[in-house]
């Protein structure tokens, strides 16, 4: 799942689509994963493709991204205005994916034996472990994002989320680090 993080930026067209604010735009970004728009699955399908899983496990981490992303929620805090350039603040509520999968490690390391096949460890086993307890982390944490988004021709353009903005989207941000 490292991968993960380096595969996490999703390329979503960030117009705002015939929203004329940088809040709009905002919340047709995070609308997108929450339907699970096309342009989602489609780099969602890229970074499972790109994990070294079998299919089973392939399909069980394509469940736990589609169940991350439809169940974000969401409030916008604030908006505030500098020119062209905006700032709009959002409180977002996503599965803690990050301590499942911290979890998931702490078991491997008390428990080894669970995942070796005549004696040897089994990386497939630790990972179908791994991602069934994401897929079945019901604890959610809230994370503020501040998105900065720009005026081009009367349309609003967010600018890259940061990586660790991101992470907290996917709910896999390592907090313990602030």
């Amino acid at each position: 799942m490292k991968k993960f993080l380096s595969l996490i930026i999703i390329l979503i067209m960030l117009s705002g689509c015939g929203n004329n604010t940088a809040k709009g735009t905002v919340e047709n970004y995070l609308k997108k994963y929450k339907t699970l728009d096309s342009e989602v699955l489609v780099d969602l399908e890229n970074i499972v493709e790109k994990e070294n899983l079998n299919e089973d496990l392939k399909d069980k981490y394509r469940d736990v991204l589609k169940k991350q992303y439809k169940d974000l929620s969401y409030e916008i805090l604030e908006e505030k205005y500098d020119g062209d350039i905006s700032y709009v603040t959002v409180k977002i509520k996503v599965y803690d994916l990050y301590q499942a999968q911290v979890d998931a490690y702490n078991y491997l390391e008390n428990n080894r034996e669970e995942f070796t096949k005549n004696g040897i460890y089994d990386e497939e086993k630790y990972l179908e472990y791994k991602l069934d307890k994401m897929q079945d982390t019901t604890n959610k944490i809230e994370y503020t994002i501040t998105f900065t988004v720009t005026k081009d021709d009367d349309k609003y353009l967010i600018v890259q989320p940061t990586e660790n903005d991101l992470m907290k989207i996917h709910g896999i941000y390592n907090y313990e680090l602030d």
